[in-house]
């Protein structure tokens, strides 16, 4: 703790510049292998990367009396690469549900920008012990996304789309769009859905049209992959036949050349949720579910 200031004294201006410092912007790339820490775009193709604090560091929104966390500014485990879309606001097309089958997108702000909305007591200067907060955005570095977040591969209506995680076997649902991140929570409450994932989704942007279609370009991908693995598998299955190996074993050569493909298939399949892969939590939770599938 710094030492009580002296009746009308005012502290001393805070430098928050080391932080753009581009050793600390290429130890961050390293870390996050050149991708948002919330949206997991590439962004050394379109544009620079911002150094986000998680914690903003001067105001904090919808707190007129809060001066932001200062003291947590240049703290390492406060700094993220962020996107421009995800860390300044700005107008972006975002999603909702007007039936079970379709989905329209309408305009509205997103970015994180300053916001940083609790669930429970604002943490006071220079206290260095935030679990009384009950922070509704999610933290890249220190939350799981699973518990909060999940993607949608079931049908097209929805594909690309991140949805909250849904509670106790409550149905799947979009979360509550409003500029009141309080309403978006309670909503999400009431609906049996996280609360965190919610806010998370519209605070970051992550349902923009843009990354939505980037999302749902890879899982099309996926999926192409996938029939084409079942169909190699089937037809290797079909014709690796005793009776038809034994009087042809060019057969049997060829059914292995086929298993082969599919291994080489499942390979490329499995790169797309390497670290450095764009939207690699999202390809592990596609395969993940295609072994579910696979099992059942």
């Amino acid at each position: 703790m710094s030492a009580p200031l002296a009746p009308n004294a005012k502290r001393e201006a805070f430098s928050f510049a080391a932080y753009k410092n581009a050793d600390v912007k290429q130890r961050l790339e390293a870390l996050f292998h050149g991708k948002c820490a919330y949206c997991e775009s590439r962004y050394a193709a379109q544009a620079p990367v911002d150094v986000e604090h998680y914690r903003p560091k001067a105001k904090v929104d919808g707190d007129d009396t809060h001066p932001g966390y200062w003291w947590v500014a240049m703290d390492w485990e406060n700094l993220l690469p962020s996107c421009l879309d995800c860390n300044r606001r700005r107008k972006q097309k975002a999603p909702y549900l007007v039936s079970d089958l379709r989905v329209l997108f309408a305009e509205m702000s997103s970015g994180k920008q300053s916001a940083f909305p609790v669930a429970g007591q604002r943490a006071h200067p220079e206290v260095s012990a935030f679990d009384g907060e009950l922070a509704l955005l999610l933290d890249p570095t220190r939350d799981d996304p699973d518990q909060h977040i999940h993607f949608h591969f079931a049908d097209d209506s929805g594909i690309g789309l991140v949805y909250p995680r849904a509670i106790d076997g409550m149905p799947e649902a979009l979360p509550a769009i409003s500029p009141a991140l309080d309403v978006v929570a309670q909503r999400a409450r009431n609906a049996g859905l996280s609360a965190r994932g919610a806010v998370s989704i519209q605070v970051y942007g992550l349902n923009r049209l843009r990354l939505v279609q980037e999302r749902a370009s890879i899982i099309r991908r996926l999926r192409f992959l996938e029939e084409l693995l079942r169909d190699l598998g089937d037809i290797a299955q079909s014709i690796d036949q005793p009776q038809i190996t034994q009087a042809h074993p060019i057969v049997g050569v060829a059914a292995g050349g086929l298993r082969l493909l599919q291994g080489r298939i499942l390979t490329e399949m499995t790169a797309t949720a390497a670290d450095g892969a764009p939207y690699s939590a999202m390809a592990r939770a596609y395969l993940r579910d295609f072994r579910e599938r696979a099992q059942a």
